[in-house]
């Protein structure tokens, strides 16, 4: 009997730890697709597609601030190895260089903590969505795999 408890404990356990890593994986997805819609409507207004509207700047860049603070808990140690649903996955390289990895993190934020000082009209939008946008493709190059 204690054999029976033991086992559909551990069974439950693993169980709860499956749900949880799907969990972490969807909120990374979706904070990323977030980032790229936001980043996607800066580039609209950047090419003329749209008309430059101070709101939705604030709002995109809130979000990457955002993301910004969540990316340190957004790939823990458990989620090394799974495989995403999309077109990519996260690399190994998130955790064998965790400094490395860390370091764009904190490059990102700094980028978008002075976006969000200096972005007012479409001038400075020009001029600060590159920066973020080299921030955030340095990144997806070394800690992002493109599957196919």
């Amino acid at each position: 009997m204690k054999r029976i408890v033991v086992v559909a404990a551990v069974l439950a356990f693993s169980a709860g730890a499956v749900v949880a890593q799907q969990d972490q994986v969807k909120r990374t997805q979706a904070m990323m697709k977030d980032n790229g819609k936001n980043a996607g409507a800066l580039s609209a207004m950047v090419k003329g597609e749209k008309p430059y509207d101070q709101s939705t700047v604030n709002a995109a860049l809130a979000q990457f601030e955002d993301t910004a603070k969540a990316l340190p808990t957004l790939f823990p140690e458990s989620m090394k190895g799974l495989k995403m649903e999309g077109d990519y996955d996260p690399s190994p390289k998130i955790w064998e260089d965790k400094a490395g990895f860390e370091t764009q993190i904190k490059n990102f934020a700094k980028v978008v903590a002075d976006a969000k000082g200096k972005v007012k009209n479409l001038d400075t939008l020009r001029a600060e969505l590159p920066v973020i946008g080299k921030q955030c493709s340095g990144c997806h190059e070394t800690y992002r795999i493109k599957k196919g």
